[in-house]
């Protein structure tokens, strides 16, 4: 298996959006102010292809063999956040969005993994764990001293393979009010 990562494309929406999906769950609902499957697939296309959110293909990254795309990587710096979340409140206060409060996920001072996400089928093969040294090069290659993610705080296997690639849990966060453990690497 010869596997590549390369920055998304906005055509790559297809494969890149139910994978987002997949990773984040009901927080898609929230980002794109949708209930339905398909409106939160249509309107996540959406913010994929522009270049002003978190979730842009600018802060996207594919792991990819031949064509096919097996994983990905949404990766930004969190002071970053800030502009690309006012972008989005703004987009969705166009909409007339019921909930349009964005949780901060990141410190100002720490590069942040938002979402990693492999493809059912491509599960077990290490595309996660290249996707999160992707992101570590990344890190450094930009002179950024820190890398953080959430993880769910149930989920324990997630968490231990972070803990295994040095991060660690620095404190308590919250998601729509869901529980997360922050975890940071420090370079």
């Amino acid at each position: 298996m010869s596997i590549t990562i390369r920055q998304a494309e906005p055509h790559d929406a297809h494969a890149v959006v139910p994978l987002i999906i997949d990773a984040i769950g009901e927080i898609a609902n929230r980002l794109t102010g949708e209930k339905s499957a398909e409106a939160v697939i249509q309107e996540l296309t959406i913010l994929f292809q522009r270049d002003d959110n978190r979730h842009s293909y600018l802060n996207t990254f594919v792991a990819t063999e031949g064509e096919q795309i097996l994983g990905i990587l949404v990766y930004y710096h969190g002071a970053q956040a800030v502009h690309m979340d006012a972008n989005l409140v703004k987009w969705l206060e166009a909409k007339n969005a019921t909930s349009i409060v964005i949780d901060q996920e990141a410190h100002e001072d720490e590069a942040y993994i938002d979402t990693v996400c492999v493809a059912p089928e491509a599960r077990g093969k290490g595309i996660g764990t290249l996707l999160l040294q992707f992101a570590e090069e990344l890190t450094k290659q930009r002179g950024y001293t820190k890398l953080s993610l959430n993880v769910e705080t149930q989920k324990e296997d997630a968490r231990r393979l972070y803990e295994r690639l040095g991060f660690v849990i620095t404190e308590p966060w919250s998601i729509i009010d869901e529980p997360f453990h922050h975890m940071v690497k420090q370079f």
